[in-house]
């Protein structure tokens, strides 16, 4: 890719729309409803910080990181942050966007003094897992667990 201007910045109720298609261009599933609770949920005035991203590139949104801060969640006694949503457009992977926002939300993360970020990763997705491998992320020392409903 050719230098292009790119800009990381917070997430703006403004940038539904490209985060809708980013998704539904990754994922070929189109999850406006999903997308619309957590952005109520990220941009409501109580929410504690908003801590999501886009990267845009020459003024497109060319990719989103969404997570949180959480203090004393899950009996974890420190801040502590998710990553729950990472998309990059597929015209515009592989060319560090992923990276660079990474990068930033965990200078963000570390101005807000946390001290450990965690995501969860589907076991079958080796990319992703060698995404966050390749950027310090390992294996914690907490289970995640599940029970399916009869």
């Amino acid at each position: 890719m050719a230098t292009r201007e790119r800009l990381i910045r917070v997430l703006r109720a403004h940038d539904i729309d490209a985060v809708v298609a980013i998704d539904a261009a990754a994922s070929n599933d189109e999850r406006r409803a999903y997308y619309e609770r957590k952005f109520e949920a990220i941009l409501h005035p109580r929410h504690n910080i908003n801590t999501s991203i886009v990267c845009e590139i020459d003024g497109r949104v060319a990719g989103f990181l969404m997570g949180d801060i959480y203090t004393g969640e899950y009996g974890i006694p420190q801040a502590s942050a998710t990553i729950d949503t990472l998309g990059v457009h597929p015209d515009f992977q592989h060319h560090g966007i992923g990276a660079d926002m990474l990068d930033q939300f965990m200078m963000n993360m570390k101005g807000a003094g946390v001290n450990r970020v965690y995501t969860l990763v589907n076991w079958d997705d080796f990319a992703l897992e060698r995404f966050f491998s390749r950027r310090g992320f390992a294996p914690s020392r907490r289970i995640n667990l599940e029970y399916r409903l009869p």
